[in-house]
């Protein structure tokens, strides 16, 4: 079973996510922000991240980059979430390195059609 890593700061937002992914038959992880996601994803790189922009300690755009930075994780498949939705944002996500990105509010196809996609890839 694929596992993803939802990082997200709204606790809303990340039971909404991964309520979503979970019944799509996918195995879910959680970090609350991008310091908290790195430590998580150095002891089990998980096979998708989908990543909040917009969070304390460290923004989506750093942990990006760092990931595909690093070679144990540069093939870790990332999808920006984000409320920032403008086209320089999108451009922005995707210049860090993202896979997808996908602007807030969502249609909840999206955001599991992506990630099913993805993890196909």
């Amino acid at each position: 079973m694929n596992t993803v890593l939802v990082v997200e700061d709204s606790v809303a937002q990340r039971e909404m996510i991964t309520d979503l992914l979970e019944g799509s038959g996918l195995s879910v992880t959680v970090a609350s922000d991008g310091i908290e996601a790195l430590e998580q994803i150095q002891g089990h790189p998980p096979d998708l991240v989908v990543l909040d922009i917009v969070m304390p300690r460290m923004n989506g755009y750093e942990v990006c980059r760092r990931l595909k930075a690093d070679p144990k994780t540069q093939h870790v498949p990332v999808v920006m979430c984000s409320s920032k939705g403008e086209e320089f944002d999108r451009y922005w996500g995707m210049k860090q390195g993202a896979d997808a990105y996908i602007a807030k509010p969502f249609q909840p196809t999206e955001l599991v059609g992506t990630v099913k996609q993805l993890l196909r890839g």
